[in-house]
């Protein structure tokens, strides 16, 4: 048995309504297991009651991003997301907004919270965030122009698509360059907000040391 499945052998051993036996028992009625550096999505899977569907993976990453954790993966889920499905648009925001008024989950790990009952968790979970509003404000303007960059980018790209098809070669040209342009917008937003999201973490990982050695 590797050590994953006996992770998930661990876990059905856990007292019912903890976190940890809940999680278990979210694989075994799937058939899946843990997969190794993405425990922690199966965690939050369970934690925030997003089910394991298309329609539900979209809407935790919509949560998610809001919530601060602005990698990659989950813009990516996301922005195809909301072109496969833009009927839940509404629905995408109001899972943003939660996120935001969230405490911050994308460190949380399996080992370290799966013998907490769940319930608490969820209780912990819907408390305010202590923010210091001068501190982050600066933080929270580079978060918005790395998302309008981006999203100008996606739009370029979009709208410059059809061109770059064209037998044309004035229209390939002409579309090539504002293509490549929002490439580098969406690319730069991107890794801006994958740095702040590291930032954060790092914060959150000195502010953990100091309150254990306290």
């Amino acid at each position: 048995m590797d050590k994953y499945h006996k992770q998930v052998d661990e876990l059905r051993k856990l007292e019912k309504g903890t976190l940890g036996k809940e999680i278990a028992d979210c694989l075994d009625n799937h058939n899946l297991t843990l997969v190794p550096k993405y425990e922690s999505h199966d965690l939050k899977h369970v934690l925030l009651d997003f089910k394991m569907t298309a329609e539900d993976e979209i809407r935790m990453q919509a949560f998610m991003i809001g919530n601060g954790n602005y990698s990659i993966p989950s813009f990516t889920i996301f922005f195809f997301g909301t072109l496969l499905l833009p009927d839940l648009w509404m629905t995408f925001y109001s899972d943003f907004k939660n996120g935001r008024n969230t405490v911050p989950v994308s460190e949380w790990t399996v080992e370290e919270y799966a013998f907490r009952p769940i319930n608490e968790l969820r209780t912990e979970l819907a408390k305010p965030k202590q923010e210091n509003i001068n501190s982050i404000d600066m933080k929270r303007f580079t978060q918005l122009t790395a998302m309008t960059a981006i999203i100008a980018g996606i739009f370029g790209m979009l709208f410059c698509l059809p061109y770059l098809f064209s037998s044309n070669m004035a229209d390939l040209v002409g579309a090539g360059f504002p293509f490549v342009g929002g490439a580098i917008l969406v690319v730069g937003g991107l890794l801006t907000l994958s740095n702040i999201s590291k930032g954060n973490k790092e914060s959150q990982q000195v502010i953990s040391t100091i309150a254990n050695a306290g």
